[in-house]
C-alpha cells in the first residue's frame, strides 16, 4: 500500500480511481465538495436536495460519473454537525471510506477529507488518516486455512488537500505508526502457544536487525536470578517457558543524552497461576502481553522514523502457569531493588515483572519511563474500554502524556497517587504485598510499582480496557502506540 500526500489539488482535476469528499450535516459542503458541485454545475447539491444523503456522521453515498469531475467516483461521507467536527471524527471518517473501498474495483484513492482541519491540527489529522486506512486494511489471518476470497484491491491512497503547505512528512511518520500498531496487534493476536517470550525475543531481534542505532540484550533466567530479580522469577519459574528480559536501545540521539524509557509488560499467557482465573474468557489472557507489544511497536515507529533521541524499551515476558513450582499465596520474594514482597495473589503478577523491569531500568538513568500493562480489571471498572489510566510520580511529565494522547486520539485519564493508598499494601511479614484489595485497584496497583521508581520520572499506563476488544470484533486494537510515538515525536521535536 502507498500513501502520499498533494497539496493546492482541485478535487474535480484529480486523475484517480475515487476521490473522497465530506459533506456537513443539512447538506453543507466541504471546500472539496464544492469543488465538485462546481465542476459538476450543481449535481451534489442536486443529490442532497433528493433527501437520500444529509450527512451525519458515519454515513456515505457513491456518486459516478459526475460531468466535468475526472474520477469516474466520488464518495460522499457524512462528517456531522460542522461546529462539532474534531480530529476523532474525521479518523472515524476515512476509517468508514477506506471501509467501504477497500473491497471495490478501486486501486487509487484521493481524500479530501483531513483538508477540513484547521492548520493547527492538520499535521495530527493526516498522521491518523494513515493509521485509519491501515486499520481498515488490517487483516490477522495467518492461522486460517482459506484466506479471504475477496482480498482488498487498493493500492494507494493519496491525501489531498485544497490548499495547504506540504505535509508528506507527517505521511511519513502515519506511516510508520501504522506499521507499529500493526506490528502490536500482530503480536497480541498470535495464540500463547506461538507468542511465547522466546518468540518475543526474536521480534526483539528483528527490530534490533533494521538499523545499526539499535542494540539488543536478552537477561535470561540465569542472569536474572543472578541480579536478585526474585519477583520475576516467582512468576516465570511456574512455566516451561523460560522467561526473558529484552533490552532493546536505540541510539538516534545525541551521545550523552539520557533517553526515554519505555516498560511493557510481557505475560504471554496468564492463567493467573495458583490463584486461578476463571475458564470463561481466559482464552484473551494472551493479550496479557499487550504492553511489551505497544513497547516493541513503538520502537518500530521510532526507528521507521528515525526519531533524533535516545530511547531504552524493556520488555518483562514470562508466563503465569500453575505448575507444582508456581508461587503459592503466601509466599514472600526480594525484588531486585531488595524490598521484600508477600504474594497474597498469584494472578497480581504483572506488578511483580515489572517491579523487577523498573528497577533495572534505572542504571540507563532515563529523563523518563513509562510503563504499559494490562495490569488491572479495576481499570476497566473506572474508565471502561474508551481511556487508558494514567498514574505518574512527576505531574510534568503526567501532561505531557495526556497531551500526547490528545493530539494522537488515544487518550488517557489520570487517576491519584498518594501515601493514603499505600496503605492498603501493608503487610504483616514482608515490606509490602502485592494487593491491596477491592477498593481502588488500579490506584494501588500503581502504588506498588512507585516504590520502584522513586528515583525516576515516571508514568503508569494501564491499558486493560484498551489494548484489545472482546465480543465478535476481538482483536488487539494496538493501542497506546499512537499515544507513545506522539509522546516521543514531542520529545524529538519540541515545539
Amino acid at each position: 500500500m502507498q500513501y502520499t500526500f498533494q497539496a493546492t489539488l482541485n478535487a474535480a482535476a484529480a486523475d484517480t480511481d475515487c476521490v473522497v469528499v465530506g459533506v456537513y450535516k443539512d447538506g453543507v459542503l466541504s471546500g472539496a465538495a464544492k469543488q465538485l458541485d462546481d465542476s459538476s454545475q450543481g449535481k451534489i447539491k442536486d443529490f442532497i436536495a433528493l433527501g437520500d444523503f444529509s450527512g451525519e456522521k458515519d454515513t456515505s453515498q457513491l456518486q459516478y460519473d459526475l460531468p466535468g469531475v475526472k474520477a469516474r467516483r466520488v464518495l460522499l461521507v457524512g462528517l456531522g454537525d460542522k461546529a462539532t467536527m474534531t480530529q476523532e471524527i474525521l479518523a472515524q471518517a476515512t476509517l468508514n471510506a477506506a471501509q467501504q473501498l477497500k473491497t471495490r474495483k478501486v486501486d487509487h484513492v484521493t481524500s479530501f477529507l483531513t483538508d477540513e482541519c484547521s492548520a493547527e491540527y492538520r499535521a495530527a489529522a493526516v498522521r491518523q488518516a494513515v493509521q485509519a486506512v491501515a486499520q481498515a486494511l488490517y487483516d490477522f489471518s495467518a492461522y486460517k486455512s482459506k484466506k479471504d476470497e475477496n482480498p482488498p484491491t487498493l493500492q494507494s491512497w493519496m491525501v489531498a488537500h485544497t490548499d495547504a503547505g506540504d505535509l508528506s512528512k507527517e505521511v511519513a511518520q502515519g506511516v510508520a505508526i501504522s506499521a507499529g500498531m500493526s506490528l502490536c496487534k500482530d503480536l497480541g493476536n498470535t495464540p500463547g502457544n506461538v507468542c511465547t517470550p522466546s518468540y518475543l525475543a526474536e521480534t526483539a531481534q528483528q527490530l534490533a536487525d533494521i538499523s545499526d542505532k539499535v542494540t539488543l540484550e536478552v537477561l535470561e533466567e540465569s542472569d536474572m536470578e543472578a541480579l536478585g530479580m526474585g519477583a520475576f522469577m516467582s512468576v516465570s519459574k511456574g512455566s516451561t517457558q523460560p522467561g526473558k528480559m529484552l533490552i532493546v536501545q536505540y541510539n538516534g540521539g545525541n551521545k550523552g543524552d539520557a533517553p526515554v524509557a519505555l516498560v511493557g509488560k510481557g505475560i504471554t499467557f496468564d492463567t493467573g497461576g495458583i490463584s486461578l482465573k476463571p475458564g470463561a474468557k481466559m482464552d484473551e489472557m494472551k493479550y496479557d502481553m499487550c504492553g511489551a507489544a505497544s513497547v516493541l511497536g513503538s520502537l518500530k515507529a521510532a526507528i521507521e522514523m528515525d526519531l533524533p533521541l535516545n530511547l531504552v524499551a524493556i520488555v518483562a515476558a514470562a508466563e503465569n502457569m500453575p505448575a507444582g513450582n508456581a508461587s503459592k499465596p503466601g509466599d514472600i520474594v526480594t525484588t531486585m531493588s531488595g524490598l521484600t514482597v508477600e504474594i497474597l495473589n498469584t494472578d497480581a503478577e504483572g506488578r511483580l515483572v515489572l517491579c523487577d523491569a523498573l528497577t533495572y531500568a534505572e542504571k540507563f538513568k532515563p529523563a523518563a519511563v513509562i510503563d504499559v500493562a494490562t495490569l488491572t480489571g479495576a481499570a476497566i471498572v473506572a474508565l471502561g474500554h474508551h481511556t487508558s489510566a494514567l498514574l505518574s510520580n512527576d505531574d510534568y511529565l503526567a501532561q505531557e502524556v495526556l497531551a500526547a494522547g490528545s493530539v494522537a486520539n488515544d487518550e488517557a485519564w489520570q487517576l491519584p497517587l498518594g501515601e493514603k493508598y499505600k496503605e492498603q499494601l501493608k503487610s504483616n511479614f514482608a515490606d509490602m504485598a502485592n494487593i491491596g484489595g477491592p477498593p481502588a485497584g488500579t490506584v494501588t496497583a500503581a502504588c506498588f510499582l512507585s516504590y520502584f521508581t522513586e528515583n525516576m520520572k515516571w508514568a503508569h499506563l494501564d491499558i486493560a480496557g484498551t489494548a484489545w476488544d472482546g465480543g465478535a470484533k476481538k482483536g488487539a486494537t494496538g493501542r497506546p502506540v499512537p499515544l507513545l510515538t506522539q509522546f516521543l515525536l514531542n520529545r524529538a521535536y519540541p515545539a
